[in-house]
């Protein structure tokens, strides 16, 4: 489907986003980590109410929604599949961040979740779990690694992932139902995208 010059509409309860999809085809020099500051932790058989409040707490704001809406069955079904791995950043013995890998492509790795809790957000927690998401991208057999981010996401989220050498190879548009107006996140989430019904 290609999309018409000019501005389309967008029903009502309905929102848009630009989705940019990036990849990087070989490691990069990364700068070293700030000492001591956090933790990475791999979490090898994600409790699926452990994986949704932090995925919540991550991600409301943002508007992730894809794997809140999934059943219980859908989402161990990904979670816990071989080629999947889920880390979580730790912070005065607390998880507020949230990585996501997939390897289940040859030769590839996505980061299908990236981000930290808002009180992390600016602190130097996203380099640090970004080096730790590279390293172990590039620690296995790939070629590529890659990931996207949308016009939802934290108005820096672009440039942050552009800094450590990811490149912009293609756009979408996705249209879905507003999260917010069936309860899946808060109402009162994402100030920054309008909310119209």
């Amino acid at each position: 489907m290609t999309l018409p010059d000019g501005y389309s509409d967008v029903p009502a309860g309905k929102i848009a986003a630009v989705v940019t999809h990036l990849e990087m085809r070989a490691p990069p020099t990364l700068s070293p980590d700030p000492p001591d500051a956090w933790t990475v932790r791999r979490v090898a058989e994600p409790r699926l109410d452990w994986y949704r409040d932090l995925h919540g707490r991550v991600g409301a704001e943002w508007l992730w929604t894809s794997r809140l809406r999934m059943s219980d069955a859908e989402l161990a079904a990904i979670i816990r599949a071989d080629g999947v791995e889920v880390h979580a950043l730790q912070h005065r013995g607390r998880d507020e961040g949230l990585l996501e890998l997939d390897f289940r492509k040859d030769g590839e790795c996505e980061i299908v979740f990236f981000g930290l809790t808002a009180t992390l957000i600016g602190s130097g927690a996203g380099r640090v779990l970004m080096n730790h998401a590279l390293r172990l991208a590039w620690g296995k057999p790939v070629s590529r690694v890659w990931l996207h981010t949308c016009s939802f996401d934290h108005p820096r989220a672009l440039a942050f992932y552009q800094r450590f050498g990811f490149c912009p190879f293609r756009q979408q548009v996705e249209v879905i139902d507003d999260p917010r107006l069936d309860g899946t996140v808060p109402r009162h989430a994402a100030g920054h995208v309008p909310l119209i019904v």
